[in-house]
């Protein structure tokens, strides 16, 4: 990850941001550099990681936690985000244990054609994902509905 700001080093850290950087520890012990560049506002980092973990963690999530990081993949290729892009294919590749399954939907979401991939709910959900990702001012009522009416909620 490149940026101009400073991150504060987690084995240095103390007090408050030492806090956050305990609560942001990966399973593997490690903090991740979406979460280190808050190093300087640890409040910052307490809010990203809450958010990040309502979103894809929740108990009360009803999509399968595969396809959240599917999304995840898309709106980070949508946005042009490598950094993300690679964590959340990551993710996808780990919980769907299926290679192929896998590169199917990272191609078809390289080439802005989840209708390749997906189809149903799944690709209602894509496709609203794509126009709030690309332009969120003319998403509609109707964008919605048809996100609904194809089994999202």
């Amino acid at each position: 990850m490149s940026t101009w700001i400073e991150m504060l080093s987690v084995e240095n850290a103390t007090g408050s941001l030492k806090e956050a950087y305990d609560l942001a520890k990966t399973p593997a012990g490690t903090v991740d550099n979406v979460m280190r560049i808050h190093s300087q506002r640890p409040h910052t980092m307490v809010g990203h990681l809450t958010l990040y973990r309502s979103v894809l963690h929740h108990q009360d999530n009803t999509l399968p936690l595969w396809f959240l990081e599917a999304v995840g993949v898309f709106t980070s290729l949508l946005n042009n985000c490598e950094y993300s892009f690679k964590h959340h294919c990551t993710n996808m590749r780990r919980l769907l244990k299926d290679d192929e399954r896998f590169a199917a939907i990272e191609t078809a979401l390289r080439g802005q054609a989840p209708e390749a991939a997906f189809s149903g709910k799944e690709l209602a959900l894509m496709r609203y994902t794509e126009k709030l990702t690309i332009s969120p001012g003319k998403v509609e009522a109707a964008d919605l509905e048809a996100a609904k009416s194809a089994g999202g909620n």
